[in-house]
């Protein structure tokens, strides 16, 4: 597409790409504030696709203390989750970590099982996206839309959901710079979050982690350990696979270029230096 082509483009629909942080939530409430329909991915997979394996593990641990599982069992309260696109934290809570269940650990059956449930998940929200394109116009009345993809859509390993994404929208590959990078390895350290691994990788970094540290079980391993070992691995290991999504399917804006951004006039502006480059 040609900035020229972008300009004329009446009903814009722009898929943002990148990882975990650098800026795409970010990016999309700004644009929804300029009246842009926001879909985010991980919203879509908590509530959709997710939401029943998310409230069966928090009743699972409900259920664990004998004053809520007497009102459970008896339907005397009902537990739902509250997912908010700016809250996600039921999300990450059932993907969850690996290691010592003392600490809050899943063993890696069940660890492997919910990244299953969360990479199937991800692949159809994205599969989704044509879908709530036409229903932002059509039932809602938005002129534009941007698709918030999750920071693991990288690590799908799936041609069909950048086919549709790409014929579909205007891929947009937002590039974190050396800061972004440090920053983001300060937040994990900070408060250690849960991630999605492409199978292979896990396998083959668990390993070397698991002799590493000396260990011979699963359950010794320290969950926030093991998350903050992967971090930069994982990083690292997600740079070429966006620059192939960037390369082959979209553009690529450094993250410090659109960091600046304010207005949905900023954005188009961006978004039109990218294309005439």
């Amino acid at each position: 597409m040609t900035a020229e082509e972008f300009r004329r483009w009446d009903r814009k629909s722009v898929t943002l790409v990148g990882m975990s942080g650098v800026g795409k939530t970010h990016l999309s409430s700004r644009l929804r504030e300029a009246h842009w329909f926001h879909y985010s991915a991980d919203y879509r997979i908590g509530t959709r696709y997710l939401s029943e394996p998310i409230l069966d593990n928090i009743k699972r641990q409900a259920m664990q203390v004998p004053f809520l599982r007497e009102l459970l069992r008896s339907d005397s309260i009902y537990i739902s989750n509250n997912i908010t696109v700016d809250n996600l934290t039921a999300v990450l809570t059932f993907l969850g970590k690996l290691g010592d269940p003392a600490l809050g650990g899943l063993d890696l059956d069940e660890f492997k099982r919910r990244q299953k449930l969360y990479r199937d998940a991800e692949v159809s929200a994205m599969l989704d996206v044509p879908e709530f394109i036409a229903k932002a116009h059509e039932i809602y009345g938005y002129r534009h839309f941007v698709n918030d993809s999750a920071g693991s859509l990288c690590e799908l390993d799936d041609s069909e959901v950048l086919r549709v994404l790409a014929k579909h929208s205007l891929i947009v590959y937002i590039e974190a710079t050396e800061e972004n990078g440090r920053e983001l390895l300060r937040r994990a350290e900070a408060d250690p979050k849960p991630l999605y691994y492409r199978p292979a990788f896990l396998d083959a970094e668990l390993a070397t982690y698991m002799q590493a540290r000396g260990l011979r079980e699963i359950a010794e391993i320290r969950p926030d350990d093991f998350v903050l070992w992967m971090f930069p691995r994982l990083f690292n290991a997600r740079i070429p696979r966006y620059e192939a999504i960037a390369r082959d399917h979209g553009y690529t804006i450094r993250a410090d270029v659109l960091a600046p951004v304010q207005t949905e006039a900023d954005f188009l502006a961006c978004i039109e230096r990218a294309l005439e480059a």
